[in-house]
């Protein structure tokens, strides 16, 4: 059992969905110890933005690349690499100015490939990903879930990996966080409570 934790969050150790995700994985690998764990921070050793130099990097013979396509193209191919070697994944995805963080956006970049993680066919895009599990870790300081606000945070995520062929997406919430000291401390209350409660499975 492989899985890749997704960290994204701006603020290190003031985080709340940094820690929420690092509960969610202590709670998989208390179920099934046998897991392996990736670790990728995507604020601490961020991927560039999705670029013109990434394309050319995918495009380009590698003996003719230079050194910027050269990085760019393992940059790509280990974010990919690790998506595809997962079984489950646990991400999280606090939402900065209604929608994911740039830095989540650009590893989503890198991993929504034509031809490996999803394809077209005659009959329209078919996903590739079947089979995997994604837990997302969303945390928001206000209430969007279910409103037009939330519709470029978990509403994307669920069509994004539902385009990969991902059914699986279940969400660990803890939002309200900006609404005092009060509604914060129940949130993550409840949030830790329901993480405590699953019996996390593939």
């Amino acid at each position: 059992m492989k899985l890749l934790h997704i960290d994204s969050s701006i603020l290190a150790e003031h985080s709340a969905s940094r820690q929420l995700s690092h509960r969610v994985v202590q709670a998989w690998k208390a179920a099934q110890p046998d897991t392996v764990v990736t670790y990728r921070d995507l604020a601490g050793d961020a991927i560039s933005h999705f670029s013109a130099a990434t394309l050319l990097a995918a495009g380009t013979a590698a003996e003719l690349r230079n050194a910027a396509q050269h990085h760019e193209a393992q940059l790509s191919a280990q974010a990919l690499a690790e998506f595809q070697a997962a079984d489950v994944l646990v991400i999280a995805a606090p939402m900065y100015n209604f929608t994911i963080p740039t830095q989540l956006k650009a590893w989503i970049d890198r991993i929504a490939v034509a031809g490996q993680t999803f394809r077209y066919t005659e009959a329209g895009p078919e996903g590739l990903c079947a089979g995997k599990k994604v837990i997302v870790v969303s945390t928001a300081g206000g209430l969007h879930v279910g409103q037009a606000t939330g519709a470029a945070h978990e509403d994307y995520l669920k069509v994004l990996f539902g385009f990969l062929g991902i059914s699986d997406v279940e969400f660990v919430r803890a939002h309200g966080l900006s609404y005092g000291e009060e509604v914060r401390s129940q949130a993550m209350s409840d949030a830790l409570a329901y993480i405590s409660e699953q019996q996390f499975a593939a």
